[in-house]
C-alpha cells in the first residue's frame, strides 16, 4: 500500500471527528490484503524447495517454472512472487488492468533468459485486448507438459481482462452480455456462471489446457464467500455450475430476449466445464491468499487498538445497494457502547434506473445519507477496496447525519440524485468522495459505521 493512498484517506477525513483514527482503520484494512503481504504469508522458498501453504515443490524437478498472472493485483502479486522465486522462473504471461513500467518490469528484465509478456486487458467490459490476452493465456497453458510447473496469480477483474470466447462467439456478443449483466443487478457469482460456459479459459479452462502440468494458483478473492469458481470466473477451479444454471440466470433477470442470439447458441454448443472430482484437479493446488474477511478483521483489530468498541457485521452483504443501506443504518439505532466501529463486508449491486454517474458504494452511501438524516455523532463510510467504485475515480464516500441537509443547502435533493443513480455528482459537490487512488488489491467492498 502506497504512502499516497494513506495520505489520501487522511486528507479526506481530516475535518471529521476522529478522522485520523478512522483513516488508520481504513489503511489497516487495505494493508492486510496488500498482494505482496498476501503472497508472502503463504509462499516461501528454502533453497530449491518452494513451500506453498502445506505443500512442497522441489523446483529442480521441473523443466520450466511458468507464471500466469491475471487481475487488478497482477503487478504487486508478480513482484512478491518473483522476490520469493529469485532466478527460478523461466517465463511468464501477465494480464493486468493497465500496462505497468515498474517495479515488476525492472525485475523481469533483470535476469534473461527469463521471458515475460505483459498484455493488459479491458475492464469492466472485455475488449479486443482482453481477447488477445485470453487467447495468449490459453496457448500459454496448452504448451505445457508434465515436466512444467505453472503458478497462477489470480485476482479480481480477471473475468473481463482475460477472455477467450468459445467457437462461434465473438467479442461484440460478450460485450453486450456483460453490459446487460452489469445493469440488471445480477450478482458477481451469477454473472460468472454464465461467463464460465462461454469462454475457454474460465471454469477450469486454464487447468484443463495446462494438464498434465502441475498447477498452483494463488488467489486474491473479490467474490463474497470466496467460491473459487467465481473469482475471475475460476480459471483453475472446478465448476459446480451447469449450462442449465447459466441459462437460468438469463431467465431470472429477463434477459432472454435482450441478449444476442449468439449467446444462446454458444451455450448450447460449448462443451461442459470440468466438474469437482475431475482427475485433472489432482494436479492443481488452489490457495486463497486474501479475502474480504481478512481485511475486515485487520480493521477491527486496529479499531480496538485505538479505543473503539469494534464489532463485525459479516462479510456476505449482497443485494441492492440502497436496500443494504437501509439495513446497515438500522445498526445505528442499537445500543452499542461508544465510541464504536462496526465493519461489514461484501459486494452490493445497483439496478440502473437513471443516467447518472456513480458506483455501488456511492449509491449505498447516498441511500444511507437519507436514512441517517438528523442522527448525531455518527458516520458511514462505503469503500471499494480496489479504490475504484464503478466507472469513476472514487472508491466510495463518507456520510454523516448532516450530509442530506448539507446537500439541500446547495440545492440538491438526495432522493432525486439517488433516483437517477447520480451519487457521484452529489458527493462531489459536497467534497465527500473518497479518492485514495488504486490500492493495488481487490477484496470486494467494506462499509464502516462509526459512532462517538
Amino acid at each position: 500500500m502506497t504512502k499516497l493512498v494513506k495520505k489520501n484517506f487522511a486528507d479526506a477525513l481530516q475535518n471529521h471527528p476522529r478522522g485520523d483514527d478512522i483513516a488508520q482503520i481504513l489503511a489497516a484494512c487495505i494493508e492486510a490484503v496488500e498482494p505482496g503481504n498476501a503472497i508472502r504469508r503463504f509462499v516461501r522458498r528454502n533453497k530449491n524447495i518452494l513451500h506453498v501453504s502445506s505443500r512442497a515443490y522441489p523446483l529442480d524437478e521441473f523443466k520450466r517454472i511458468n507464471i500466469l498472472g491475471v487481475g487488478k493485483a497482477t503487478e504487486a502479486m508478480s513482484l512478491a512472487l518473483l522476490d520469493v522465486l529469485a532466478s527460478f522462473p523461466s517465463r511468464g504471461l501477465l494480464i493486468p488492468k493497465q500496462a505497468f513500467d515498474s517495479p515488476v518490469c525492472r525485475k523481469i528484465h533483470f535476469a534473461p533468459p527469463q521471458e515475460f509478456t505483459i498484455l493488459p486487458g479491458g475492464h469492466p467490459i472485455p475488449t479486443e485486448a482482453s481477447v488477445l490476452a485470453g487467447n495468449e493465456a490459453f496457448e500459454f497453458a496448452s504448451s505445457l507438459d508434465e515436466s512444467d510447473l505453472l503458478i497462477c496469480l489470480i485476482s479480481g477483474g480477471g473475468s473481463a481482462l482475460m477472455t477467450s470466447p468459445q467457437p462461434g462467439l465473438d467479442l461484440e456478443a460478450l460485450q453486450s452480455l456483460t453490459k446487460l449483466l452489469l445493469s440488471c443487478g445480477a450478482r458477481v457469482d451469477e454473472s460468472n456462471a454464465l461467463r464460465r460456459h462461454l469462454d475457454k479459459v474460465k471454469g477450469g479452462g486454464i487447468a484443463k489446457a495446462a494438464f498434465p502440468a502441475r498447477v498452483v494458483s494463488l488467489i486474491l478473492s473479490d467474490v463474497v464467500g470466496n467460491p473459487l469458481e467465481a473469482i475471475a470466473s475460476g480459471p483453475t477451479a472446478p465448476d459446480p455450475s451447469t449450462k442449465e444454471d447459466a441459462l437460468n440466470v438469463l431467465k431470472k433477470y429477463d434477459l432472454m430476449k435482450k441478449i444476442p442470439a449468439a449467446i444462446l447458441q454458444g451455450l448450447e454448443s460449448s462443451p461442459e466445464t470440468p466438474k469437482p472430482g475431475d482427475p485433472l484437479f489432482e494436479r492443481v493446488q488452489n490457495v486463497l491468499v486474501g479475502s474480504n474477511l481478512l481485511a475486515a478483521q485487520a480493521g477491527l483489530e486496529k479499531a480496538k487498538s485505538l479505543g473503539f468498541h469494534a464489532h463485525f457485521l459479516g462479510d456476505a452483504w449482497q443485494g441492492e445497494a440502497r436496500e443494504s443501506a437501509k439495513e446497515l443504518c438500522g445498526y445505528f439505532k442499537r445500543d452499542y457502547k461508544r465510541p464504536f466501529c462496526l465493519i461489514a463486508g461484501g459486494e452490493t449491486t445497483v439496478t440502473l434506473r437513471g443516467d447518472g454517474k456513480g458506483g455501488r458504494n456511492q449509491e449505498l452511501a447516498l441511500a444511507a445519507a437519507i436514512e441517517m438524516s438528523g442522527l448525531q455523532n455518527v458516520m458511514l463510510i462505503a469503500l471499494a477496496t480496489d479504490g475504484e467504485d464503478g466507472p469513476t475515480d472514487a472508491a466510495g464516500a463518507v456520510v454523516t447525519g448532516e450530509t442530506r441537509q448539507r446537500g439541500e443547502r446547495l440545492g440538491m435533493n438526495a432522493q432525486t440524485f439517488l433516483s437517477r443513480n447520480d451519487a457521484y455528482a452529489f458527493f462531489d459537490a459536497l467534497g465527500d468522495l473518497l479518492k485514495p487512488g488504486p490500492t493495488g488489491t481487490n477484496v470486494n467492498d467494506l462499509t464502516m459505521l462509526i459512532g462517538w
